[in-house]
């Protein structure tokens, strides 16, 4: 679904009212303002929906992309919500969930906070960003959860080669590894980038997508005209599944 930024109030499915502990993972590994990062008007909306119709926990969970340090980037943005809990990637103990896809992409096994074990809810809000052509919200955002003590080799060549095959192909894999409930993309602002961020292009957009995953990251692809990557190759592993 489709929303007006300004009319947008989030409205908490079912499963959040007996949910004990609630896991959002924003887009905020950057100390950089939206379209860049989650902005904290959308995040802010969504805590507050969930705090009216529940008493479950509430956690945020990012990895720092940048040198500073990831609780340092959440004040930087503001992320100071009363009653939520902020956690670091890096701080959690990493486990091993088997990717479930008999024939995986690019891993069989992907190491990630224990923290979301425990989490009966899991939302991804991510901004409305679009680089080299290609989308990057709810299900890459989940790039973040991958801790550097397991990943720091191969965090680096996604950082610095992200477009290339090789993360959509781990992208897809991390759907399935890892199902999140809910995705939104924050969409108060539109990110549009060459990759070369001194040239990024910034436009007052004014729409929130919220719905599943991937149904969330087709709509904002298809609604800006371009075609993601990762979507296709998730779709491929669907077909093959019978879904």
């Amino acid at each position: 679904m489709i929303f007006d930024a300004d009319e947008f109030v989030f409205q908490p499915p079912r499963e959040i009212v007996f949910a004990r502990r609630v896991l959002i993972k924003p887009s905020a590994g950057y100390p950089t303002p939206h379209p860049m990062t989650t902005s904290r008007e959308t995040l802010a909306k969504v805590i507050q929906g969930i705090k009216k119709v529940s008493p479950a926990d509430i956690i945020l969970l990012e990895r720092s992309a940048s040198s500073m340090p990831v609780h340092s980037i959440y004040k930087e943005l503001h992320y100071d919500f009363e009653h939520t809990i902020l956690l670091d990637v890096n701080q959690c103990i990493p486990v091993a969930i088997e990717n479930p896809l008999a024939k995986p992409f690019s891993l069989s096994t992907f190491w990630l906070p224990n923290v979301i074990l425990s989490c009966d809810y899991l939302i991804s809000i991510a901004p409305f960003k679009i680089t080299r052509g290609a989308g990057e919200f709810t299900i890459k955002n989940l790039l973040g959860l991958l801790p550097e003590e397991k990943y720091q080799q191969n965090i680096q060549e996604l950082t610095d080669h992200e477009y290339e095959l090789g993360v959509d192909n781990t992208v897809a894999d991390l759907y399935f590894t890892l199902p999140f409930d809910l995705g939104i993309v924050d969409g108060l602002k539109k990110l549009i980038s060459s990759g070369d961020h001194t040239q990024d292009r910034i436009e007052d957009y004014g729409k929130i997508f919220i719905g599943p995953p991937y149904d969330v990251d087709l709509e904002a692809s298809q609604a800006a005209g371009i075609k993601t990557e990762y979507l296709d190759l998730i779709k491929k592993a669907k077909d093959e599944l019978g879904e």
